[in-house]
């Protein structure tokens, strides 16, 4: 496009999940309550971790922080949201929608794949597990995932800046993906493109793999336990992490994994399911098929009603 013809966008339109008023109503309050339940459960599983001593173990270490990552990556998405609904706007400038939220994406998969670790060493290794799970491996473990991410992130956020955005800024989306963002540019962006599906890939596929072997490891000392009990008991450990997982990984795959150009219903709800619903869920899947976590979040709403009573 000629330059005389190109006309420089400084802010984009999020066009939301629907174009109707009455259907915007409902779902402003749909999300105000979801969100509020997301940053409440989130902050709790939080909050009960750090006061009971008996969860300062990696697993509920690793949970904290992928507890702290969901906050953020909702506080990302959805508030701009129900701010725009509230003052009559879809917009979004240029550089709020360049500090995208890739790196809490991946975050997610990263923090997931270190939980999967961890169940593997305390299932196959159960004898060496306090030994090889130190808290210094556990801190590097997460401050890793986080200069992976970051790395990621300011690779994609420097390579999306050099792009050019002409006449259409409308995204049919309650939020600014990036990938969604590239196809509206009137640039080359072949290695957009490219970094994005190696890059993107690898950094998506890597937690993935990892977590994928781990429980073949897991399942496969599982089956030469003894006992049924025995059986159960391991098992128990994993159902939450894999519950998470497949909530996780299914709507990415429903999100990204699709060759169609139009933004049909079937997007719609995948997209909300990967942005509002899996932050959502993950506290009450660890709490409600968590003996401990529900023991430790039961005295401390206890403690604390009793201290309000004083």
């Amino acid at each position: 496009m000629d330059g005389d013809n190109q006309t420089t966008i400084t802010e984009f339109l999020l066009l939301g999940l629907s174009g109707k008023a009455e259907q915007e109503e409902v779902l402003f309050g749909l999300f105000l309550g979801m969100y509020l339940v997301t940053i409440t459960g989130n902050l709790l599983i939080i909050l009960t971790i750090c006061c009971d001593a008996h969860l300062h173990t990696p697993m509920y270490f690793f949970l904290a922080n992928l507890s702290s990552v969901d906050i953020c990556f909702s506080s990302v998405t959805v508030p701009k949201m129900l701010v725009n609904h509230i003052v009559g706007s879809k917009s979004i400038s240029y550089m709020e929608c360049m500090t995208h939220f890739i790196t809490f994406i991946n975050m997610d998969g990263f923090l997931l794949s270190v939980m999967a670790y961890d169940r593997y060493i305390a299932i196959c290794c159960p004898l060496h597990y306090t030994m090889i799970m130190r808290p210094r491996l556990c801190v590097l473990l997460v401050a890793l995932s986080w200069v992976i991410t970051n790395l990621h992130a300011l690779l994609h956020t420097l390579l999306m800046v050099q792009l050019a955005f002409c006449f259409h800024n409308a995204v049919q989306q309650f939020f600014c993906d990036p990938y969604a963002i590239i196809k509206l540019s009137c640039s080359d962006t072949f290695i957009n493109d490219f970094i994005a599906f190696t890059v993107g890939g690898l950094t998506s596929i890597t937690p993935f793999t990892c977590i994928t072997v781990s429980y073949g490891y897991i399942f496969s000392s599982v089956l030469k336990f003894p006992s049924i009990q025995g059986v159960r008991k391991a098992l128990s450990t994993c159902g939450s992490h894999l519950a998470v997982v497949f909530l996780f990984y299914g709507a990415i795959l429903g999100v990204y994994m699709h060759s169609s150009s139009l933004y049909s219903v079937q997007d719609m709800v995948t997209t909300v399911i990967f942005t509002v619903v899996t932050p959502m869920a993950n506290p009450f899947i660890y709490s409600l098929r968590n003996h401990d976590m529900k023991q430790a979040i039961r005295k401390l709403i206890t403690r604390k009603l009793i201290l309000s009573t004083f």
